[in-house]
């Protein structure tokens, strides 16, 4: 979840809440300072403040654990299909990868999301400590790091079918599987490197407050001593935020939407001159036009899946940058609508997950192929040996690895 380290306010302490969970404004709880000498303490890890509940509990409480079933499902049986030896070429390698992550970005929080919200734990004291870094870490770190190997991977692939359906000659030297492991492995590791800082971030300690009549522990949030003394506050969160901005979000959805574009200017082309060659050669060899079309449809089937994460991800990103410019230029943002905004797109974002698998089904015959060789019987019994398909590179020959 993003959120402004200096969003929290006032309003952010522990309050008293009756049977279903509800806030009871006349009974918010102070520290102990707060009685003693009237002032308000540090701000407290309170799960029900960080984001408007009524939104948070209905999808992340009740509509995400059935996603969640249907993404590992789903996922699930995408990597089991693509990691079959007659499929495993550099593009079924990144879209496995990319698999692989959304479902870590989703399965990591899930077990946290169905204590807090399914369960209406939200608005209870969290602690000890180790309990608070648990769910930053899980709730918050690890999984904005494979959402953004996710991103980076979705780049890639877009990248890597260019090559394939513009650049040949060049796809024959750098688009090898090799190089596909080199390159799936380089993003995992600066995903990780990308989010490591923020692992180390943030302490937390605990002070007694009045709950529910009982003296309770809470954890209080305070950024780390690095963060405070050797950069300072402000410059970190700018520097993440920034960065994030550029390099996680406006930069790869410009060269996505652009990639897209040319190429579905390439699917046009193409489609032009297998036209061109079906009515200038009526005897055209059966095998080239076949070729070709598998070639389009795998072009366009890559260009929905690139459609589909800017259609979810570019809601995020503009939310992220309008963050940046209200905290570093002038404030405008209404923190209630963002993190609204947040919840609702994080959720698209999961729900586009499992549509990969009906995209993959609906539009590519060679995984529709393995997928019933795997798992259903009589289509495996009628199959021979010598049909063997990858999603996207047609019969695996060297010619069609390397043209494509």
């Amino acid at each position: 979840m993003f959120l402004d380290p200096d969003f929290l306010n006032s309003s952010d302490y522990l309050m008293d809440t009756d049977d279903n969970g509800s806030s009871v404004d006349s009974t918010i709880i102070r520290p102990w300072e707060y009685y003693q000498n009237e002032t308000m303490g540090p701000p407290y890890l309170n799960i029900t403040c960080e984001m408007p509940i009524s939104y948070a509990v209905p999808l992340y409480g009740y509509l995400m654990p059935i996603l969640l079933v249907i993404t590992m499902v789903a996922n699930t049986l995408i990597v089991v299909v693509l990691s079959r030896r007659h499929m495993r070429t550099p593009t079924n390698v990144v879209l496995m990868a990319m698999a692989l992550c959304d479902l870590f970005t989703l399965l990591i929080p899930a077990p946290w999301l169905i204590y807090m919200y399914t369960f209406g734990n939200h608005y209870k004291p969290l602690n000890p400590v180790s309990l608070c870094h648990t769910w930053s870490l899980m709730h918050e770190h690890l999984p904005n790091l494979f959402h953004t190997a996710s991103i980076w991977l979705t780049l890639v692939l877009a990248v890597q079918r260019y090559i394939y359906v513009c650049h040949a000659p060049v796809a024959r030297r750098f688009c090898t599987m090799p190089n596909v492991y080199k390159c799936v492995g380089y993003t995992m590791c600066a995903s990780a490197l990308h989010q490591v800082p923020r692992m180390f971030e943030s302490d937390y300690s605990l002070m007694k407050v009045l709950w529910n009549n009982q003296t309770v522990d809470v954890c209080i949030k305070s950024d780390a001593y690095w963060v405070q003394e050797l950069i300072t506050a402000n410059v970190y969160y700018c520097v993440y935020y920034m960065f994030r901005v550029a390099f996680v979000h406006l930069l790869p959805c410009i060269a996505l939407v652009t990639l897209n574009l040319l190429l579905f200017r390439a699917l046009k082309q193409a489609q032009k001159r297998r036209d061109i060659l079906l009515s200038s050669n009526k005897k055209a060899p059966k095998t080239e036009c076949r070729k070709m079309r598998e070639s389009n449809c795998t072009t366009l089937m890559l260009i929905v899946v690139v459609s589909v994460f800017l259609l979810v991800e570019i809601p995020l990103a503009v939310v992220t940058i309008l963050h940046i410019i209200s905290s570093m230029v002038i404030e405008f943002l209404d923190y209630h609508v963002a993190n609204t905004l947040i919840i609702f797109s994080n959720f698209f974002i999961t729900l586009s997950y499992p549509i990969n698998f009906a995209i993959y089904c609906g539009m590519s015959r060679q995984f529709r192929e393995t997928f019933k060789e795997l798992f259903i019987t009589d289509s495996a019994n009628a199959r021979n040996g010598s049909s063997r398909y990858s999603i996207v590179n047609g019969p695996r020959t060297c010619t069609n690895e390397t043209v494509l």
